[in-house]
């Protein structure tokens, strides 16, 4: 044995190998005394040590070497060889555990040493991993293609370069041996089976997280790596067994679909095509685009978008001082309107630096269908649009957890089994497609299945159990649809790990709202159902209009506002002294009005003297009264601090022209805030 430092259930488990080694040397070669030498009931103590120390591998390596023992002569020359290799084999067994344990204790040393090394390597390490996805996926739709596996085995092998010059050990193992598969794949050695397919994303997984828990400072103690390998080992020489198939399939779906970003189970393929195919409607950038790329910290450029915003906001007040409107000096103003439009280029090339496509979300949705086909025995194919739409990096993380809800809602309750699709004249194979767009200064993202459709009665007999409706309400389809969305509504008669617990939905809502966006919700029954999200290009910057309320300022955002009209008489009248309403060509809509709301003094009430802006919310339509329109304007958005973050109605601040302080309408709250207006 080699002298290394051990601790914990290894040192433990080192002693008593140790001491077993020196008993068996004593007992001699061959034993001097026939049966059963006492040195086995040590092997046996070893053996409850390991069960106790949660060391099911070790512990199956020291039960099969008691197993060849009793099997062989007790005494003879074999038995005694037998015994000793055994014995060698655990040795190393051992040193391979305290190997594993005693990087973590390395971990903030290696980190400390070249910090920037390290988050290089974070970066580099998932940009290869995204690479290493899409392309298993794509030779999972055709496997006779060759240059996906040799882009999988160069980035393997540079993961494993570089891990191993940071002595992050377990990553270069599993990249090493998926790297040796991956090699005799691309020579014709091995063949791209399912199981080769899932053993290869299960490296990625492995290696995903443990980049993850290496950012966070090598937090933990990192993932035991031996089985990992010995499962690829197996799987390159052709021994693995169907029951080691199920045994990992089960258990790695039930845990990484519990994730977002793993999605990503470990699952056994079936005889036919790949049921989470992806085909992608665009073009990708081609490599020589990444030669005039660099990389920079996202936070300083958060960092220059914010001072890009302050100097748009400096320069907007220069513009608009009064003693400009005093001065004659041609060259002056000339000066003044050229740095205006400087600042706005500088502006939208600041902004478009944060823009970023995205196909790589989708890509994540890729995998997570495929994994839930997997899981619920269901065919579908993902078919992607608009991969190469750009918007805000802001954005598209706050999209990841909604999209993901609402892609497992479409498989678990659009998409029927196969039987019910063949029985309903469908393709066996469903389709779920993920569209991004842009229109008219908005993102549009699109969810669609060809699945059974909305239910409308199943959705309005469990609203009606719940009390969120009454008895005989005639409700619109837009109306029943928006119920899916409230807290705990769920139609599945059983909850299972996919969903059934009501929470999805709820959750796509609140995240939708958060970013200022809407969702619409078509569906046809039998045919399917398309969910339609409209979302800001950014959320740093808002257009809107200007309104006033007495002497405040107030900013709707624009892409909630209808149209605006002066009430005739007539127009605007009260229900039971409560609640008043507004008739607009024969439709019936609330009105909130918006002193009344934040208790400021208006320039009248009388309805015939204000204005009613027609918005939008994600409940319903309904009129927001306000004194004047002062105009349009794109302002940058600015947080109210910790003390007024919570005032219902309000999403921020931001600053006008002239220097004013106005506030960002939150329409949504502000309409259910209105109702008891």
């Amino acid at each position: 044995m080699t002298g290394q430092t051990l601790n914990g259930a290894a040192e433990r488990l080192q002693y008593l190998l140790n001491e077993l080694a020196a008993q068996v040397v004593m007992a001699g070669d061959p034993a001097p005394t026939p049966g059963k030498p006492n040195w086995l009931d040590s092997l046996e103590k070893l053996l409850d040590e390991a069960s106790a120390a949660n060391q099911p591998g070790f512990a199956a390596e020291v039960s099969n070497l008691k197993a060849e023992l009793l099997s062989l002569k007790a005494g003879s020359k074999t038995f005694f060889d037998a015994a000793e290799a055994g014995i060698e084999k655990l040795g190393e067994s051992v040193q391979s555990e305290a190997q594993t344990i005693s990087q973590a204790e390395t971990m903030a040393q290696s980190i400390a040493q070249d910090p920037e090394l390290i988050a290089d390597f974070i970066v580099e390490s998932r940009e290869h991993l995204r690479a290493i996805e899409q392309n298993v996926l794509a030779v999972e739709q055709d496997r006779s293609q060759m240059d996906p596996i040799h882009a999988m085995f160069r980035a393997f092998h540079t993961i494993k370069g570089i891990a191993g010059f940071l002595e992050f050990q377990s990553i270069r193992d599993v990249s090493h041996e998926t790297e040796t598969l991956l090699d005799l794949a691309r020579n014709s050695k091995l063949a791209l089976t399912p199981r080769v397919i899932d053993v290869i994303l299960e490296s990625a997984d492995y290696l995903s997280r443990e980049i993850t828990r290496i950012e966070a400072g090598g937090a933990g103690v990192s993932a035991p790596v031996r089985d990992l390998v010995s499962r690829i080992t197996a799987v390159i020489e052709g021994t693995e067994t169907q029951v080691e198939n199920d045994q990992i399939e089960s258990t790695q779906v039930e845990e990484d679909l519990s994730i977002l970003s793993g999605a990503m189970a470990v699952v056994e393929d079936t005889d036919v095509a790949a049921p989470a195919a992806v085909k992608s409607g665009s073009t990708r950038r081609n490599g020589a685009h990444a030669a005039t790329t660099i990389k920079v910290d996202t936070t300083k450029l958060d960092f220059l978008v914010d001072a890009i915003g302050e100097m748009t906001i400096a320069q907007s007040l220069i513009r608009h001082h009064p003693d400009l409107t005093k001065t004659q000096s041609a060259s002056l103003m000339r000066n003044i309107a050229q740095l205006t439009r400087i600042t706005s280029e500088v502006q939208k090339t600041a902004m478009s630096m944060r823009m970023v496509p995205v196909g790589n979300l989708f890509q994540k949705m890729a995998r997570l269908v495929r994994d839930l086909c997997r899981k619920s025995g269901k065919q579908a194919e993902l078919v992607t649009r608009g991969d190469d739409t750009e918007l805000d990096r802001n954005i598209v993380e706050e999209l990841a957890d909604p999209l993901m809800h609402m892609v497992r809602n479409s498989l678990d309750h659009g998409i029927e089994t196969v039987e019910q699709r063949i029985a309903a004249g469908k393709p066996a194979t469903a389709k779920v497609e993920l569209r991004a767009a842009h229109q008219g200064g908005h993102i549009l993202i699109e969810i669609a299945d060809d699945g059974r459709g909305i239910n409308r009665d199943a959705i309005l007999r469990k609203a009606l159990d719940r009390g969120l409706i009454q008895a005989g309400a005639n409700l619109t389809d837009n109306e029943v649809f928006a119920l899916i969305f409230e807290p705990g509504f769920s139609t599945a008669e059983k909850v299972t790990d996919i969903s059934g617990r009501g929470v999805g939905m709820d959750v796509v809502k609140k995240q939708i709202q958060k970013m200022r966006g809407v969702i619409e919700t078509h569906s046809t029954p039998g045919q399917g159902t398309t969910f339609r999200l409209k979302l800001p290009l950014t959320l740093a910057i808002i257009e809107g209009l200007v309104v006033g309320v007495g002497q405040d300022r107030y900013i709707v955002p624009i892409f909630t506002v209808k149209e605006m009209l002066r009430p005739t008489p007539g127009m605007v009248s009260t229900i039971e002294n409560r609640r008043e309403i507004a008739l607009i060509r024969d439709r019936v809509l609330p009105v909130v009005r918006l002193h009344k709301k934040f208790s400021v003094k208006p320039d009248s009430e009388d309805p015939m003297e204000s204005l009613l802006i027609i918005a939008e919310s994600q409940e319903a339509e309904f009129c927001l009264m306000v004194d004047k329109l002062i105009g349009k304007q794109e302002v940058v958005i600015k947080s109210l601090g910790e003390s007024l973050q919570n005032i219902k109605g309000v999403a921020g601040g931001a600053i006008l022209g002239d220097g004013r302080v106005a506030l960002i309408l939150e329409m949504n709250a502000l309409f259910n805030s209105g109702k008891a207006v």
